[in-house]
């Protein structure tokens, strides 16, 4: 492993001594650290890391600390709500809010059928809730409507996964970040969004001067500052910069020609596509110059190892599927595959969406099942006792769809488990709408902004109040023992579901209740024998394994009884027919193709080499929406921000939201620091404070997505553009096109007024007021004149952070730029 030492961080309040520790695992991003939770006179008082655990050794990310604060928050929900025929949420007890569900649930099914209900849940949930929801919702209910939150975060992982090798599950693992001599980031801001990650990357280069670091991004950001190589790209343009460097690989006779010919198909129709990728060409359209592309070329073709991550800087953009497919087919034309130190680690964004994919709870069935294989769908069946007729099958459908599923009045359920899609979602008023248009259950934690079309609010228990395991970005399967019970009148997710599926009457074919199985554990005992001989295999895991090795990566079977750090080191992928997990898209059209096409392809064990071809983004700068918008995370907050929003330290760190302009724009519009602007799309605005330097691009806005409140008039989903990618039907985040609107008033300059006076007169320095005006000294102005002057101007007190907690001064880029 790559640590060196252990650090125990921790964050505790109480008086005096607390009564226990409880083994668990952090709940917010994908790293997976593992943490105890600190109990006094049965409360939740703190956390501190797990020294023992490999993962992070006793470290914690700033949200990691500070989760525990929520559980303690005041507003909890603690009683079940019912939207009354006044329009109002009114308390219920627990036997009113689940007959009235149960009985909306069975006139949907009577009158529309199945497909009339959709159930969209989280990837922070635990793996047995995600195979409870795939057993309730395909063979109770009998809806394909499964999906998640995870459709925004990092669906194309399980795409691009399934197009080149078959099934989901990332190749690389941590262990493989620790020993490569090349890490490519790509899209992947890993000091804010994995901070306990990138200190173990940083801790390893300070001591041995690897990895060598290549950081993709547009923005310049905390993880940019930390690497050797920054590729500066302009939005959109992931696969023209990922064509031209495998092309350049290519022709610098790095291709392992062996490698290829046993353990590819496609090589051919793929080089094709890339001769026209040549430097001159892949910096035009990217606009990173071409030296600096070269440098890139032969680090990638002369690296003896290389783990590629990526996050939503390649997720949410355009041809997001087509892009890491293009790292894929990095990965395999060198050969760096299923060996130390090699491999594709495709990141997942929260806690256990990988989890989510794993079990069944979205578009596939469990344990890496095809719904489109009759075979797949027979095996269930038998697994579930049920007749294989009442199995929904066929292509899995994403969020977006579904949105104009329930525009088309195809769909009267929306049951929302543990995510907020009114901020979350691009386009936001476009999903109100729809979402006010049909019967909604939000089961949380909190009221949200989703609260606003609910009929029907679960209070749901938190973290540290139940037990289940979770799985995370590297296949690590981790268990979270419950600290504390619930508060009175809260449950967990698992007893909301079986509670459910006893009222809905569920029964096998033999008349047997469906569910048998009462407790977190006995879910885990049958998902096993569910995941037995799949890619995800965990016959060999239990509870108290897990709690013994502090986790799991699978699969984990009797001949591999302590996991799997790497996936096809025997060079054999899942790409036989039967077997795959999916019969894979059309790579350019997201056409799902048959039994027959796949078959065709002949792969039969081989990784599938595709040819990715640029696609711009559908929406581009110009006319009335002239820049570039782009969004992303803090280091300070979670998604949007129910959990963060309630330490009182993460809220204080970043308080509210804002936009980052870099200095020439703001100076060529006359903007000062925390001049609150109108940002403009398509689709609406909102008015927040500026952040001036050159962290963006020129023409590029970033606005952070954390901000969302129906009030505030921040929330950066108000703007974006909700195309998806072909494949994954991920919504493409990072491009939307806007525009800049100064909010101003007229200051008419009075007899013996100066510049200083007026100035002072609205809080403002004088350098601001002149940098408003375009004015070069404060000399000269005239009685009558008429000044601008901003309607508000904020501090923007996002607090810096120092990932490292040591020396982070000088890296590389800075020694460069000196």
């Amino acid at each position: 492993m790559s640590w060196q030492n252990q650090r125990i961080d921790m964050n505790v309040y109480s008086q005096g001594e607390i009564d226990r520790w409880v083994y668990s695992t952090c709940n917010l991003c994908s790293i997976g650290c593992g943490c105890e939770i600190a109990v006094k006179d049965e409360k939740i008082v703190g956390i501190r890391g797990n020294g023992n655990h490999p993962i992070n050794r006793g470290r914690l990310g700033p949200k990691g600390e500070n989760q525990w604060q929520a559980n303690n928050s005041p507003d909890r929900l603690l009683s079940p709500l019912i939207r009354s025929e006044h329009g109002e949420l009114v308390p219920a007890s627990w036997d009113e809010a689940m007959e009235l569900i149960v009985s909306k649930m069975k006139e949907a099914l009577a009158n529309k059928g199945p497909n009339s209900i959709s159930i969209y849940s989280t990837g922070q949930g635990f793996l047995e809730d995600y195979y409870t929801i795939a057993k309730v919702g395909r063979a109770g209910l009998g809806t394909h409507l499964l999906d998640a939150n995870t459709r925004l975060c990092t669906a194309t992982t399980e795409f691009c996964l399934l197009q080149s090798f078959g099934a989901d599950g990332t190749p690389a693992s941590y262990d493989d970040v620790d020993e490569t001599e090349t890490l490519m980031l790509f899209g992947h801001n890993v000091a804010e969004t994995g901070t306990v990650l990138h200190e173990r990357i940083m801790d390893r280069k300070s001591r041995t001067g690897k990895p060598y670091i290549i950081a993709v991004d547009p923005r310049k950001t905390l993880t940019v500052r930390g690497a050797d190589l920054h590729l500066q790209l302009r939005p959109g343009t992931n696969v023209p910069l990922l064509n031209g460097l495998l092309n350049m690989v290519l022709q610098n006779g790095a291709a392992d020609q062996d490698f290829i010919a046993k353990h590819t198909i496609g090589f051919e129709e793929m080089r094709d596509v890339l001769e026209e990728w040549t430097p001159e060409r892949t910096s035009e359209v990217t606009g990173i110059p071409v030296e600096t592309l070269k440098e890139a070329g032969r680090v990638l073709s002369e690296t003896p190892s290389l783990v590629s991550t990526t996050l939503q800087g390649a997720f949410q953009s355009a041809d997001a599927t087509a892009a890491c497919v293009a790292i894929n087919n990095m990965h395999l034309v060198r050969g760096l595959i299923g060996k130390p130190g090699c491999g594709p680690l495709h990141m997942a964004g929260q806690p256990s969406s990988s989890a989510n994919r794993t079990a069944g709870g979205v578009g596939t069935y469990p344990a890496h099942r095809n719904p489109m294989n009759p075979q797949h769908l027979e095996e269930m069946a038998e697994l579930w006792n049920v007749d294989v007729s009442t199995l929904p099958a066929g292509p899995e459908k994403g969020i977006e769809e579904q949105l104009e599923m329930i525009e088309q009045d195809q769909i009267d359920i929306f049951w929302n488990i543990g995510t907020n899609p009114l901020v979350s979602l691009p386009n936001r008023k476009r999903a109100q709408k729809a979402l006010g248009k049909v019967f909604v259950i939000m089961q949380d934690h909190f009221l949200t902004e989703t609260s606003k079309v609910a009929d029907v609010i679960l209070p749901a228990a938190m973290w540290g109040e139940k037990t289940g395991t979770m799985e995370n970005a590297d296949r690590t399967i981790n268990l979270l023992r419950k600290a504390v019970e619930p508060p009175e009148g809260v449950r967990t997710d698992l007893d909301i579901l079986l509670d459910f599926a006893k009222r809905m009457d569920f029964r096998d074919k033999d008349g047997n209740p469906l569910i048998s199985y009462s407790t977190p554990e006995e879910a885990f005992e049958e998902w096993k024998e569910i995941s037995r001989g799949r890619p995800c295999d965990m016959t060999g895991i239990t509870y108290k394994k897990l709690e013994d090795h502090n986790g799991l990566r699978w699969p984990v079977t009797d001949d591999r009884p302590e996991g799997t750090v790497r996936l096809y080191e025997d060079l054999k992928f899942h790409t036989t027919a039967d077997y795959a997990q999916s019969y894979s898209k059309d790579q350019f059209t997201g056409r799902p193709l048959t039994h027959d096409e796949y078959a065709d392809k002949k792969a039969d064990g081989r990784a599938i080499l595709h040819a990715t071809r640029y696609n711009p983004p559908s929406e581009q700068p110009g006319g009335d929406f002239p820049m570039w918008l782009t969004t992303g995370r803090l280091v300070w907050h979670w998604h949007t921000r129910t959990k963060t929003g309630r330490s009182p330290y993460l809220q204080a760190a970043a308080p509210h939201g804002y936009a980052e302009l870099h200095e020439d724009d703001a100076r060529e519009h006359g903007i000062v620091e925390g001049e609150v602007i109108r940002i403009t799309s398509p689709r609406g605005w909102i008015e927040v404070p500026v952040k001036i330097g050159d962290a963006v691009q020129r023409g590029l806005i970033f606005v952070p997505f954390h901000f969302g409140s129906w009030e505030s008039n921040q929330a950066a989903n108000e703007l974006t553009a909700d195309f998806v990618d072909p494949l994954s039907k991920q919504p493409t985040f990072k491009q939307s096109a806007c525009r800049i609107d100064k909010l101003r008033k007229q200051h008419l300059v009075a007899s013996g007024e100066t510049v200083g006076y007026i100035a002072e007169q609205y809080s403002m320095s004088v350098d601001d007021l002149l940098k408003v005006n375009k004015m070069e000294t404060p000399y000269g102005i005239q009685i009558g004149q008429q000044l601008e002057v901003p309607i508000s101007v904020m501090n923007v007190p996002v607090q810096p952070y120092m990932p490292q907690r040591t020396d982070f001064k000088k890296t590389p880029i800075e020694e460069k730029d000196e």
